[in-house]
């Protein structure tokens, strides 16, 4: 059987993390997996500020194709601002030329890590440990309806309520209070409707 071509990575340039002094310098982009009761995949796209680690974004669906990261993208440039660069890992999706051509188009470095070095991704894959730790291992799950449901609570606590360490104690919004100098209704918020239905009325 003849073995179809495959396509080289390009190689990769090492980009350190850095400590980014406002928002819209850095974001951090990422995919996880996860399964409902009945057997059937999903998927998560997070996306993450660098600067101040505040969630943009949790996108779940059973496909997320480069055409809806797309589309995430665009939403989330609507009420937040265009980012300087994107990070992320090699994933097919994010290797696209549906995306770099859109990258381009709109003058965003999308910033590849190497292959096989999450770590180099650091943010949004502590991120995903949280979300794991706290959603996707927590609860099972009978439909994406509840998923959708306990991610966007669990977002809105992420970026409001939680002390993170690595922001001395403060939340993302706390950090943008304090360090920027100004109250937290003056920032651009996530437009997404919050549902308040309680864990126990979906699980």
């Amino acid at each position: 059987m003849k073995r179809k071509n495959k396509r080289r990575l390009p190689a990769r340039i090492l980009y350190p993390l850095e400590a980014v002094n406002t928002t819209n310098i850095s974001w951090s982009m990422d995919f996880m997996s996860d399964a409902l009761l009945n057997g059937r995949k999903f998927r998560t796209l997070n996306l993450l500020d660098d600067f101040n680690r505040e969630a943009l974004a949790i996108e779940i669906d059973t496909s997320l194709p480069a055409e809806r990261v797309v589309r995430i993208l665009e939403q989330t440039i609507q009420w937040r601002g265009k980012p300087q660069r994107i990070r992320v890992d090699n994933g097919p999706e994010f290797i696209s030329s549906k995306l770099g051509l859109w990258c381009e188009e709109h003058q965003i470095n999308l910033q590849f890590i190497q292959p096989g070095k999450p770590s180099q991704n650091a943010y949004i894959e502590r991120f995903n440990g949280s979300f794991r730790k706290d959603i996707l291992d927590a609860y099972l799950f009978e439909t994406l309806s509840q998923v959708r449901t306990l991610a966007d609570e669990w977002m809105h606590d992420y970026n409001y309520e939680r002390p993170h360490d690595a922001l001395n104690g403060r939340s993302p919004v706390d950090m943008l209070t304090v360090d920027l100098w100004k109250t937290p209704e003056e920032f651009p918020t996530n437009p997404q409707r919050i549902i308040t239905t309680t864990i126990n009325e979906i699980v």
